[in-house]
């Protein structure tokens, strides 16, 4: 029997207690090894939709805090110098990248008659890094509640298919884990679904992706600025993403302190459950009233963004 509860349509009523009870042990059951990160988001999108996620007004802080925390775990798993040599090797890509999806965007905004500042969004969402780019942008121009949720709607769909999609193509073209790597942190918008991707197709992809993701998680300030100007808004407050600088001490301490790197392996298994778990709690937060709310020419818009610096990137990796 299709109902509507208090959070969102689903489309069996069944007891609260059971109903959390289910939402549960999905959960623990992500702390398997058995569960893989696509898995697990997937595991999320079917308990949304079907019996409901009964912890839903947590669940957007819970995702927040356990990802900056399971990427800060990934940094004891990396090395300083290889993460440098990453960095550099992304710089061009992130730098020209940003540029033109933003540029792209804006246009596609004004095309399909978008409201300015959800249009804006979606274009940091899919320059930057996602989520955590559009709760740095929002404040900034004053976005109201809509405007914000269709953005991390858009944003959080396309990074479910990419998490399938992305692996598959990697193998299908056999490239390289330094290539899947840097493709993935250009390419896919939020940091857990690059941290998702890459782990999946390999330990040296993780390591480019996560570092050069980062690494362009940083442009969120100077894009925030800008924002501010081209926006009128001398008033707003930025969020910078402190975290990564713990994740870079956690690279500096595994490299050199060989204490910590005794027990670092320990703590990278224990950071990717923690990605698998917060993958399981995003999909728990796609219910069937957020994919309507989106609309089609925002997501519209996303995709399109998305196919280009997808596309681009491939090929810029490939062959230049």
């Amino acid at each position: 029997m299709k109902i509507k509860n208090s959070n969102a349509p689903i489309l069996y009523k069944i007891n609260t207690k059971l109903q959390r009870g289910i939402f549960v042990l999905l959960l623990l059951l992500c702390l398997f090894p058995i569960i893989s990160p696509p898995i697990a988001l997937l595991l999320g999108l079917v308990v949304a939709n079907l019996s409901g996620h009964p912890f839903l007004h947590l669940n957007h802080k819970a995702t927040n805090i356990l990802l900056q925390v399971s990427v800060v775990g990934l940094g004891f798993g990396m090395n300083v110098h290889s993460a440098v040599a990453a960095g550099k090797e992304g710089f061009l890509f992130t730098v020209g990248s940003i540029v033109m999806t933003i540029a792209l965007g804006t246009l596609l905004g004004k095309w399909f008659a978008i409201q300015k500042k959800t249009s804006h969004l979606i274009s940091c969402g899919t320059a930057i890094c996602g989520g955590s780019a559009i709760a740095a942008i929002a404040p900034v121009i004053q976005s109201d509640e809509k405007q914000t949720s269709v953005a991390l709607g858009v944003i959080f769909i396309l990074n479910s298919i990419a998490l399938f999609v992305f692996p598959a193509v990697g193998h299908w073209l056999d490239m390289s884990q330094n290539d899947f790597g840097l493709w993935c942190a250009i390419a896919i918008h939020d940091t857990s679904s690059v941290v998702g991707a890459a782990n999946k197709y390999g330990a040296e992809a993780l390591q480019v992706a996560t570092t050069v993701k980062l690494a362009r998680a940083l442009w969120i300030i100077p894009v925030a600025l800008i924002t501010a100007v081209v926006f009128k808004n001398k008033t707003s407050k930025l969020k910078i993403p402190y975290f990564i600088g713990l994740f870079i001490l956690a690279m500096i301490c595994n490299t050199y302190f060989s204490p910590v790197a005794s027990i670092a392996p320990y703590i990278v298994s224990i950071a990717k459950l923690g990605l698998t778990v917060t993958l399981f709690l995003i999909g728990a937060g796609l219910s069937g009233s957020v994919l309507k709310s989106v609309g089609l020419l925002p997501l519209l818009q996303g995709v399109l963004l998305w196919v280009f610096i997808a596309v681009v990137a491939l090929l810029a990796i490939l062959y230049f």
